[in-house]
């Protein structure tokens, strides 16, 4: 599918109206795209997927899908004017844990003053997350508006242990959102190329990444937000040039507040065949020098392109972050990241990577989830540990927060 520019303009409440595009887009998946999943699973890449006739019939519909944004309002009372408001960017895990994920947004002392949420990761109709509109949800349940852009259109639960989960999709949307107590507008989405053939694994999706990109409207002041997800499954090039589409795709003079998960393991990880000879690279480097002057710092060398990117074109990464500071890892004896992991990564690799942690605890701490902003004055960045480092984590990744300071 192509790579484009979408616009959409912000609508009450869309999704309660039955003639709404997300009822159209509903139908659409059950009755027409549906039906045919068994048959596109087959394909064994992206070469057969454009070769067979019943995708080529559907390509159409499944393109205006992907193409679609749900947006909406649960806005309860007046937003209040503000002299500083403050961003979130929280990778949610597909919304696996959403209950609880609601009870820190609504309860938690700093989540519960976010004024915008750059959400990753969020699904609408998959089994693993109870079949539920995860960013609509969160909508309504703090009484904000909300716009959701579809990446992948699901032709299986998962991966890992989601393909055990009861149940059967819904519709099976995955996408990225922005969550915000002041009303959107200007909704638009930039679609960005796969890194790697979403067709050529066990999780089979149609589709690609999508950033999600609206206009606030707060009461004295305007800014653009950017809810970001680059490729985990690429190279470090790659989601250089990932970030530079999205930078191409900004297309008003507002002040820019850009966040989500860039994916930044230092790693080419779109083979195996690249990602492990890299890993023996790190470890020849000396495992302690490489989790302090590069996986917890990307942008000093492994991923200096894509900061490089960032500062050529006027935005600064520096003040709105809290720099070495973690916000996720890797944990040698966590199941569910082993079963993630050796979809793509030989089973005789985990040894390999336990041994490298041996002096610290089978855990490597890295720096994934950034901010960047253009025209905007920030202060107080955090990154809050407490959800993902604890007995029952909510997400992978740990929320950041800045606030953003209106004159």
């Amino acid at each position: 599918m192509s790579e484009s520019v979408l616009n959409a303009e912000q609508t009450p409440n869309a999704s309660a109206n039955p003639m709404s595009p997300e009822a159209r887009i509903r139908k659409l998946i059950w009755h027409e795209i549906m039906p045919h999943f068994d048959e596109l699973r087959q394909c064994r890449s992206t070469r057969d997927l454009l070769g067979n006739p019943v995708y080529r019939r559907l390509e159409p519909m499944i393109r205006d899908v992907l193409e679609t944004p749900e947006t909406g309002q649960f806005c309860r009372a007046l937003p209040p004017v503000r002299t500083q408001y403050r961003f979130v960017a929280w990778n949610l895990e597909r919304g696996i844990e959403l209950d609880g994920q609601l009870r820190a947004f609504r309860s938690h002392p700093y989540l519960r003053e976010a004024d915008v949420l750059l959400l990753t990761e969020t699904d609408l109709g998959m089994a693993r997350s109870g079949n539920l509109d995860v960013a609509q949800e969160i909508a309504r349940a703090l009484g904000f508006y909300y716009a959701f852009v579809p990446c992948y259109l699901n032709l299986a639960k998962g991966s890992g242990l989601e393909y055990h989960v009861e149940g059967e999709n819904d519709l099976g949307l995955h996408g990225n959102a922005i969550v915000s107590r002041y009303p959107l507008r200007n909704v638009r989405a930039v679609f960005l190329k796969n890194g790697i053939d979403k067709m050529a694994g066990r999780e089979k999706r149609l589709g690609r990444q999508a950033a999600v990109i609206a206009d606030v409207e707060f009461p004295n002041w305007r800014a653009t937000a950017v809810s970001s997800h680059l490729d985990a499954n690429s190279s470090q090039r790659h989601r250089a040039r990932q970030m530079r589409d999205i930078l191409d795709g900004l297309d008003s003079g507002l002040p820019v507040v850009i966040g989500g998960d860039w994916n930044t393991s230092t790693y080419n990880s779109s083979r195996p065949i690249y990602a492990i000879p890299g890993f023996w690279l790190r470890v020849f480097m000396g495992v302690d020098n490489v989790i302090n002057n590069h996986y917890l710092h990307p942008y000093r060398w492994f991923e200096k392109d894509l900061f490089q990117t960032l500062e050529q074109r006027g935005f600064d990464y520096k003040a709105c972050n809290r720099l070495g500071e973690r916000t996720g890892g890797y944990d040698a004896d966590c199941v569910k990241t082993r079963q993630g992991l050796s979809e793509w990564v030989p089973n005789w690799c985990f040894a390999f990577m336990r041994w490298s942690l041996r002096n610290h605890g089978g855990r490597c701490p890295i720096k994934i989830d950034w901010f960047s902003t253009r025209g905007a004055e920030v202060r107080d960045p955090v990154v809050l540990h407490e959800f993902r480092e604890c007995d029952a984590p909510l997400s992978d990744h740990d929320p950041i927060g800045v606030d953003v300071i209106v004159d």
